[in-house]
């Protein structure tokens, strides 16, 4: 049950508004954040309150609520919807989850759609369990997995996607060391994913970005293991900068680098990587740590909030229907079409 869960939900429905786990405040405070209106929520996307391609999924299709509730007309929410699906282009979760909404609300108001979003909260945390129980056996008894930015439950409704697969393979005794990048600029892998080990109990270390490759020189790292915001059709893979990096470092020292996703996340409509829109941030994110400055007054920075590895660099692509492997072209659709017949419980 959620209560008993070491870290809460990260996205819920309460009343008339959605309550958002903050990750902005943490580790320093376990804070919520109520979203009663659409601008609300659209800067809490793009600020990054909530964030991760499944919970992005998720707070799309209770977005279309939210409109529903506040807004007069049917072109005022679909005007709203657009809105909240462009406040972040790359993850194609998020666009996702905002169209499954708007189609219950056309098709049959605000009581379907806000059934639909709840379904898809429930469904997100069956399918990362199924994930995770996919991806566990992937991992060496006492084996030392290194991890990007965050992939645990703040990065989805709950339970997680690569931190998933990491935590059933705890959970089933295999006695993980976990390598924690920490993820500039926005050091999620410092805030988050250490704070979710902590809850979790799992053997975590925080490293400096740069320090990764060196520790696969070194015969530290037994595996990479790495979210994903889209999935391209030819298994391309757009991921949190410094993704790519790791699995250039990887294929050099012959370590598997896996990603994993829920099948949501592969888009088939997108042929290649060099199809997928790069969401550039704010500069400062770069040049400041939270509001100091770090670099001269007159630097100036270039801040993409994702790269893109190329398939060829690809292990295998761990969604809830098992793992995909090359060619990407033959088995994603198949991971697509099995995922649309795997059924797990409504709330």
């Amino acid at each position: 049950m959620a209560a008993a869960e070491p870290i809460p939900p990260t996205i819920e429905w309460r009343g008339h508004s959605i309550r958002l786990l903050d990750q902005r405040a943490l580790p320093a405070r376990l804070r919520f954040l109520a979203c009663n209106d659409v601008d609300t929520l659209v800067d809490a996307i793009a600020t990054l309150a909530v964030r991760g391609a499944p919970a992005l999924g998720v707070a799309g299709a209770f977005g279309v609520v939210l409109a529903a509730d506040t807004l007069r007309t049917k072109r005022q929410v679909r005007a709203a919807a657009a809105r909240i699906a462009r406040a972040r282009p790359t993850a194609v979760n998020l666009a996702w989850g905002v169209a499954r909404g708007l189609e219950a609300y056309e098709r049959g108001g605000r009581d379907t759609a806000l059934d639909v979003a709840e379904s898809l909260a429930a469904d997100d945390v069956c399918r990362n369990r199924l994930i995770g129980t996919h991806g566990a056996a992937l991992v060496p008894v006492d084996g030392a997995v290194l991890t990007h930015c965050n992939t645990g439950a703040l990065a989805c409704v709950g339970y997680g996607t690569a931190l998933g697969v990491v935590r059933a393979a705890f959970e089933t005794g295999r006695r993980p060391k976990v390598w924690v990048d920490e993820t500039r600029p926005l050091l999620q892998g410092a805030r988050l994913t250490m704070w979710e080990c902590g809850r979790l109990g799992i053997d975590a270390t925080l490293i400096a970005d740069g320090a990764a490759a060196a520790l696969m020189g070194r015969g530290k790292v037994d595996l990479v293991i790495v979210g994903a915001d889209r999935v391209a059709a030819n298994g391309d893979v757009a991921n949190k900068i410094g993704t790519y990096g790791l699995a250039v470092s990887a294929r050099q020292h012959q370590i598997p680098f896996y990603v994993a996703a829920p099948a949501s996340t592969i888009d088939l409509a997108t042929a290649n990587g060099d199809a997928i829109v790069i969401e550039e941030r704010d500069p400062d994110e770069v040049t400041h740590v939270g509001s100091h400055r770090i670099a001269p007054p007159d630097a100036e920075a270039f801040n993409p909030a994702f790269d893109v590895t190329p398939a060829r660099l690809v292990t295998a692509i761990v969604t809830e229907c098992g793992a995909a492997r090359p060619p990407y072209r033959r088995s994603l659709p198949a991971h697509v079409r099995r995922a649309a017949e795997v059924v797990t419980p409504h709330p």
